[in-house]
């Protein structure tokens, strides 16, 4: 049996990571999670999933867990997110690089066979090449939260050099679905939508995004692990086609059948990037449909209903 450590597992992205993984019986899936961000409730009741309350930043809490269980396999999700939160609160930020070399000190002492990392696509700020591919790491933000994820990349590059531990990245671009917090464009938009608010944007709205459906981030990140591919390597997960802000809300004010109106705000100072589009041939390889539409995934949203609506003290990623 596999026994498989998800940290941030209460989180939108590692909930679901846990769901599928769970699927099969040959997982024992441990979520760990300081629910700072998280919420329980987003993880599927399952023989082969058990939920341990921790901080990841926390030594002597994580070094328990990973010593008692001795995993064959590290998902670590756990990190400070949200742009304006990360702004917000940068010493936060920062002491994810704790958890970092926490997991993977914990990681090499107990044979731990492969680290897989959520990083971002915030590392390589302004683009300087369009689309963003694996290879070009430019790192001009200066966001706190960008400069963490290199830096967790660079430290899992040394580990596999120094002590031979394997790794994956996955730069997760914009992802979105039913579980993620109303703090986040797509189902923040929806949920002011649903009830004819205001839809505000900052700037002109001419600012590009690309948005992969969470399904489609866990297929291929799941891939990966059970089909060995990308390994001491890093993929890009997310989608290849653009869409403005401003296209974006006049798209979900029309699935919606909204009265919503769009209100402009002065741009935000710093955060918020001119453009995301990234080079997904890499994790085109591990998925063997095409992806999902925008269109499709909103309305996948909207036929489930988003969990903050429906669980108002939700505030997971």
């Amino acid at each position: 049996m596999n026994k498989i450590l998800v940290t941030g597992g209460a989180g939108f992205i590692g909930s679901e990571l846990c769901s599928r993984l769970a699927d099969d019986k040959n997982n024992f899936i441990v979520a760990v999670d300081n629910l700072s961000t998280g919420n329980v409730l987003k993880l599927p009741k399952k023989e082969n999933i058990l939920f341990i309350k921790a901080d990841v930043n926390n030594y002597s809490e994580i070094s328990e867990i990973m010593l008692s269980w001795h995993f064959d396999y590290v998902f670590h999700y756990a990190a400070t997110v949200g742009v304006q939160r990360t702004l917000k609160n940068p010493l936060l930020v920062l002491r994810d690089i704790e958890g970092i070399k926490n997991i993977l000190q914990l990681s090499k002492n107990t044979g731990v066979k492969r680290v897989f990392y959520s990083s971002s696509s915030e590392i390589y700020g302004e683009p300087v090449e369009y689309p963003q591919h694996e290879i070009t790491t430019p790192l001009n933000s200066r966001l706190p939260y960008a400069v963490v994820k290199n830096v967790g990349e660079a430290f899992l590059r040394t580990y596999y050099k120094e002590f031979g531990l394997k790794f994956t990245i996955f730069r997760f671009f914009n992802t979105y679905g039913e579980k993620q917090s109303t703090n986040f464009v797509i189902p923040r938009f929806i949920s002011k939508a649903l009830r004819n608010e205001d839809i505000t944007i900052y700037g002109d709205g001419r600012q590009t995004r690309t948005f992969c459906y969470i399904d489609d981030n866990i297929e291929a990140t799941v891939n990966a692990f059970y089909n060995a591919c990308y390994i001491n390597d890093v993929v890009n997960i997310g989608s290849d086609i653009e869409i403005t802000i401003l296209e974006l809300a006049k798209l979900i004010i029309k699935l919606t059948n909204s009265k919503s109106k769009i209100v402009f705000l002065p741009p935000l100072k710093e955060g918020d990037m001119k453009g995301r589009r990234p080079d997904i041939t890499r994790m085109k390889t591990l998925i063997s449909k095409p992806l999902i539409t925008l269109e499709d995934g909103i309305k996948k949203i909207l036929e489930k209903g988003l969990f903050d609506i429906n669980n108002e003290n939700s505030n997971g990623r």
